[in-house]
Parts: C-alpha cells; sequence; structure tokens
C-alpha cells in the first residue's frame, strides 16, 4: 500500500497554491477567491447503498470532478473556490462498504475523500444546496428520498445482529515454497468486508463488522519461520477485527480469498533501483490504479497529484511547462506517468524514492557531466593495495588473466603481483575496481565438485552383449520389442549407435548388442548390469579384465592404463643401436563435465593395443583398436561400449596314419574338425557425481 489519500490529506502544494498553516488545519479561514463553503456532512445507510449528503453555503454549479483509486479503494472529490467549514478534517462513517471521510482545505480549495473497503460505482446530484453521493445506488427513488426524510431514519437497525453473524473462526501461519509468510484467517461469512492497508512498516488488515473469540485474540512471533514476517497481532477493535503484520525489510503482499478462506501472502522484495513499482514484470505497469480526468491544468499540477498517491518525492526542473487536458480511468499511477511525459516530451530519473523530471536532452547533458566528472575523479582518486587468498584457483592463472592485455577488470592505474607459494594475488587499484575484483573472486573461487568414475573391463562370448540385451528387454537389430519394456531404435552419432533415453523398462533401448558400439543406461538399470556382470564369470561367459576407480574433479581428465611395452631395437646413422618402448595397452580416458540440470557429459576414449608376430618377423607389430566418443549420461547411470573384438580359427585333422594320407579315399580314415571363437572386449563406464553421502567401498 502507498500513503495515497493520508499523504493528499497533508499536502503542501495542490495546483502550485502553497497551504498555510491554518488551511492545514482545517479552519474555516477564506481567501478574497473562496465564494463557497461546506457546512454538513451526513451519511444514511438504506439496505446496500450509502448515501452522502454534503450542505453548501451555495448552491453549485456542477457536480465536482472526482476521480478513484482501486488499491486502496477511495473516491475524490475537488470543490475549487470552496472552504471546509465543518470544523474537522476526519469523519468516522463505518456504514456498508463506507469507512470513513476526509475533507482538508488546500488553498482556495477542498477535497472531499471518501475511504471505502472495497470499490463501489457511486452516482452524484445536486438538489439545491445540497449534493448528493450514493454509493451503491439501487435507483433513482433513492436518491429521492434521502432529500425528503432524515438521515437518521436511515440507520441500519440490524448492524449488531450482522457483526454477531460474522466472525474469525481461526488464524494460522504457514512458510510458502519460495519463502514467502502466508496467514491464513478462517472466516464464517465469505462476504465479510476486508481492508487492507500499510500503515508505517506493518501491513494492517480489518475485517468490518465481525468478532474474534478471545482464544485467538493475541500476539504470534513468527521469526522462527524465516519468512519477511516477524510477528503478528490478532486483537478486536471496537466491532471490527483487526490484524497487524509486522515485516522487515523489503517486501510486497498479494491477498485473494477463496471462499470462507481469507489468505494473505508477504514475499521477500529484491529492490530495482531502475523500477517506479519494485516486482512488476519487466515491460508492465503494476502501479495502483488511479482515475484523473482534468481540463488544460498545469502539467506539474498533475504531478503533484500523482506524488501525493505515491511514496515518491516528484522534483521537476524549471523547464517542464504547458498544460494538458486527460482523462484517465482506472489506470495504474506509473502507466499515467508514463503517459504524461511521454504527452510532453519529458523523461525521469529515479534515485531511491525520488523522481526527477525534466526534458530529455537536458537529463542526458546532466548525466554527461556526471559520468565526466567521475572520470576525472577516477584520475584523481588515491590508490589501495588488497591480498586476494586464492583457494581452489592458480593465482598465477589469475596473474596471467590480469596482465594480459584484452582484461578489462583493472582500470589504466592498476596494477598486480602474484605469490606463488601462498597462492596469493596483490592488486593494487581505485577502491571501485577493487570491489568488483572482489565480488568476482567470490564467485569464481569455488571447490570444483568431484566425479566418481567406475570403470569395468569386460572380455566376454559373443552371446553374453546378445543375451544381456534380452535381459535388459531391448530390441532386436530389426526394431522389434524383446521383453515388457517399451523400446526402439537408437540413433547413430559418430558412427555408434546410442540410445536416446530412458524407458519404463529401466534402460535406454538400443538395438542388437551384435551391431552396438555404444549403449546408455539409466541409474535404475546400472543396478541389473551389476548382477549381470557378477554372474558373467561364474556362467563361463567371459571374465572382467579390471574394475579401475578414480576420482577427478569436473572436467579434469581421467586416464587408466593397464598393459606392456614392447622394446623395439633401432638403428642410428652411425651404426649403432638403441631400444624403444611402445606401449601396448588397455587405455581408458574420460574427461567429466557436469551440467547445470545435475547429469554428466563424458568424452570417453577407449584404446586397445596388442602385439602381432607376423611369421617371420622378429619384431612385433602392434595391433590397435580405438573408439573416440562424447555422450551424455546421467548420474549414476552406465555407457557401455562394445564392438572390439577378437576372433581366432583352428583347424584340428585327426586320421589314421599312412590310410588317411591316401588321395580320395583317405577322406574316410581321417576326422577334421574347424573351430572359431569371438570374444568381444566391453567397457562399463559408471559415473558418480560425488556427495558428502558418497563413499568409496
Amino acid at each position: 500500500m502507498k500513503k495515497g489519500i493520508a499523504t493528499l490529506l497533508l499536502a503542501a502544494v495542490f495546483g502550485g497554491v502553497a497551504v498555510s498553516p491554518a488551511l492545514a488545519q482545517g479552519g474555516a479561514a477564506e481567501t478574497q477567491n473562496q465564494v463557497n463553503r461546506i457546512e454538513k456532512l451526513e451519511t444514511a445507510l438504506q439496505g446496500s447503498a450509502v448515501f452522502v449528503k454534503l450542505t453548501l453555503q451555495a448552491p453549485l454549479d456542477a457536480v465536482p470532478a472526482s476521480f478513484s483509486v482501486a488499491n486502496p479503494a477511495r473516491i475524490a472529490f475537488d470543490f475549487p473556490a470552496t472552504a471546509n467549514g465543518l470544523g474537522h478534517n476526519v469523519q468516522t462513517i463505518n456504514q456498508g462498504e463506507l469507512r470513513s471521510a476526509n475533507i482538508v482545505q488546500v488553498g482556495d480549495r477542498t477535497r472531499l475523500v471518501l475511504n471505502l473497503t472495497r470499490m463501489a460505482p457511486f452516482e452524484t446530484r445536486i438538489e439545491g444546496r445540497e449534493l448528493i453521493i450514493a454509493l451503491n445506488p439501487v435507483g433513482q427513488a433513492d436518491l429521492t428520498t434521502i432529500t425528503e426524510q432524515p438521515l437518521a431514519n436511515f440507520a441500519a437497525s440490524s448492524q449488531q445482529a450482522e457483526q454477531a453473524a460474522k466472525s474469525v473462526r481461526d488464524i494460522k501461519f504457514r512458510r510458502g515454497t519460495d519463502g514467502q509468510g502466508r496467514v491464513l484467517v478462517e472466516l464464517s461469512n465469505p462476504d465479510t468486508g476486508i481492508d487492507i492497508r500499510q500503515q508505517g512498516s506493518n501491513l494492517v488488515v480489518e475485517f468490518v463488522r465481525t468478532s474474534l473469540p478471545e482464544h485467538l485474540q493475541r500476539r504470534s512471533d513468527v521469526t522462527d519461520f524465516a519468512t519477511p514476517i516477524t510477528s503478528m497481532v490478532a486483537q478486536q477493535q471496537g466491532e471490527n477485527v483487526r490484524l497487524v503484520i509486522t515485516p522487515n525489510g523489503l517486501w510486497e503482499h498479494n491477498a485473494y480469498q477463496s471462499d470462507n478462506q481469507f489468505v494473505l501472502e508477504v514475499k521477500r522484495l529484491v529492490e530495482d533501483p531502475n523500477r517506479l513499482v519494485q516486482g512488476a514484470p519487466r515491460g508492465q505497469y503494476a502501479g495502483e490504479k488511479l482515475s484523473l480526468n482534468f481540463q488544460n491544468i498545469d502539467v506539474r499540477a498533475v504531478l503533484q497529484v500523482i506524488a501525493d498517491f505515491t511514496d515518491f518525492n516528484i522534483i521537476t526542473s524549471d523547464s517542464v511547462r504547458g498544460n494538458l487536458t486527460l482523462r484517465l480511468k482506472d489506470v495504474p499511477w506509473d502507466q499515467a506517468l508514463d503517459i504524461i511525459l511521454q504527452s510532453k516530451g519529458l523523461d525521469m530519473r529515479k534515485n531511491g524514492n525520488v523522481i526527477w523530471i525534466a526534458p530529455g536532452d537536458e537529463l542526458a547533458a546532466r548525466e554527461k557531466m556526471q559520468l565526466e566528472a567521475l572520470a576525472q575523479i577516477g584520475d584523481l582518486e588515491p590508490l589501495h593495495t588488497e591480498s586476494f587468498q586464492i583457494n581452489y584457483h592458480s593465482a598465477k592463472a589469475i596473474f596471467d588473466f590480469l596482465k594480459s592485455k584484452d582484461q578489462t577488470m583493472l582500470s589504466p592505474r592498476g596494477s598486480v603481483v602474484v605469490d606463488e607459494r601462498s597462492n596469493k594475488v596483490f592488486i593494487t587499484d581505485v577502491p571501485s575496481r577493487l570491489d568488483a575484483l572482489r565480488r568476482l573472486f567470490v564467485e569464481i573461487d569455488q571447490a570444483p565438485r568431484q566425479v566418481l568414475i567406475e570403470a569395468r573391463i569386460v572380455e566376454a562370448s559373443k552371446d553374453f552383449a546378445r543375451d544381456l540385451g534380452v535381459r535388459m528387454n531391448f530390441t532386436d537389430g530389426r526394431g522389434h520389442r524383446i521383453g515388457n519394456a517399451r523400446a526402439g531404435l537408437g540413433q547413430v552419432v559418430g558412427g555408434a549407435l546410442v540410445g536416446t533415453g530412458a524407458q519404463s523398462g529401466g534402460a535406454t533401448p538400443v538395438a542388437s548388442f551384435s551391431t552396438v558400439n555404444l549403449a546408455l543406461f539409466n541409474n535404475a538399470a546400472t543396478r541389473f548390469l551389476n548382477l549381470e556382470l557378477s554372474a558373467l564369470e561364474s556362467d563361463g561367459r567371459g571374465r572382467i579384465v579390471s574394475s579401475p576407480r578414480v576420482l577427478t574433479a569436473n572436467l579434469v581428465e581421467a586416464s587408466i592404463e593397464q598393459g606392456t611395452e614392447i622394446a623395439y631395437r633401432k638403428e642410428t646413422s652411425s651404426g649403432a643401436t638403441s631400444v624403444e618402448f611402445k606401449k601396448a595397452v588397455l587405455s581408458l580416458k574420460v574427461r567429466p563435465s557436469i551440467t547445470p540440470d545435475g547429469r554428466l557429459q563424458l568424452r570417453v576414449e577407449v584404446n586397445k593395443d596388442s602385439p602381432v608376430f607376423p611369421a617371420g618377423f622378429l619384431e612385433p607389430a602392434i595391433d590397435t583398436k580405438n573408439v573416440k566418443t562424447e555422450v551424455l549420461v546421467e548420474n549414476g547411470g552406465t555407457v557401455v561400449i562394445g564392438g572390439i573384438y577378437e576372433e581366432s580359427e583352428t583347424n584340428n585333422i585327426a586320421r589314421v596314419p599312412v590310410l588317411g594320407e591316401v588321395p580320395v579315399l583317405g577322406a574316410l580314415f581321417r576326422n577334421t574338425k574347424r573351430e572359431s571363437s569371438r570374444r568381444e572386449l566391453l567397457v562399463f563406464i559408471t559415473p558418480r557425481i560425488v556427495t558428502d553421502a558418497l563413499t568409496l567401498r
């Protein structure tokens, strides 16, 4: 809520005319231009309609200009050349939707403000020296009746019974999922009138003509909930129930009602120094709505009216002049201000709760002068030296960055030195640049996340991969589903067939393993893979060659090798010989990268080298098999790399001596047996992001 009418009632300037202290107190002092005065204000309630009758010293020529505000609900009437002759500024009413009326004289004009519990339609009519305002009018006959009968006859005799029928049943406090404080009030009647307003730093909610049970009249300390709300007080105030909520810091509130439950939410607000209404979506208006209807009014006076309805102080340049005519109804005040500025070619700058309004070129010239002054200050500002302890990065790397010619973090006068032993950098520069570097180091000098990579290198028979695919509900080579899980073909990436996502069966579907180079399993399928590998050797279908584990940091490559180095003789030009060693190893290189959504992107390279001894050669050749790819796998999932085969063929001939060598007939005395075997090398890689709960076993 804003100051609203409360600020307007104490306005120091109204239409360019200053207010004297006597007029601000609501006295009857008149200027030479005043020809009328308000002598009496009476109200009456008939059904759901509230009637306000103003009696003036002289008849009005026309219905006074008016405007309304939706939140808080208020209607204002302006009486030019009229004094306040009531002897007071505030009159409490509490009838129907009308809570009170404020009458304030400012200069030679008087403003009447009707404070409502909620916005209501209204009609006005002049009857001689009387102005009649009807809220929630039900017909023209009511306006005639009020001028003929005493107002006391329209008092609501059923108010006490209505108050007894409306009550607050319960008041609860909850913490929202985003840290907002939620006050839940259960009402006995969904039609209860509710008024929400801000008083100082508190938020006040009043339930009109409602009773509060004694056990709910208490003060609640809700600081431990870690919300913007620190306490709330519920108490009976006359015929109303008042709930006072005390937030802290910068906040905004939202209230809504669902049947018998009223909910008030207060959430923390991050202030945007360039935005008039905090919390409003970018490019949208969210100020409280008001209505303006002026004919040929000075633009300064309109800006003052807007200032009276907000928490802002508006300062206008001497070059802001001219009049304008506008009619705006239920428009957010920030949009109304924008419209006024655009119509006059003006611009604004906001600094805290002060808005400075001037022509755009004038503001631009002023800002240019300020920037030039700041640049001169930067050239003359004394230099400070500060040391920065680097915990997780290399101080030498930061030093090299700050010393590069493309960096913009240091000013032209700044300098940096590094101490590699203590991993510190010492920077000398102006205080503003040191503050920026301090924030930068806090953001980038974070402990790197660790990744545990478990690799299982399996040498299996050619049937093991196919049987594993059947057990894991994969598809066969023709895309037919095997088992009960949903399945489909994967996609080819760099010559390797890769699964496209997790399915209900616990694994990503791939084609038959006889044609697969790469397969992905999700986290749920990893444990089933472990069981299959455990049963591998016991069933005689293969063996686990190696099961290494390595812990590495995010974005740091981990390498695992297993094998031998082969010696080669090398002759030099002088005839001497030397020995060189070449690796024939099984190597695995993995570089993990943790994505923002908690998955892992792996850059994998598998190399399988083995020596081959050709006939007639003393030195062996090296047979090389290599797979290099990049995959995306979820945390705890498994990527399987296959397609590296070792195949052997043998011919065994059993024959009867002499007879088995006889041409043609010898086939009857010999037996030829051919055997072929193919074994596949499978690499299972399971990465896991290390947390406090993850330990090596």
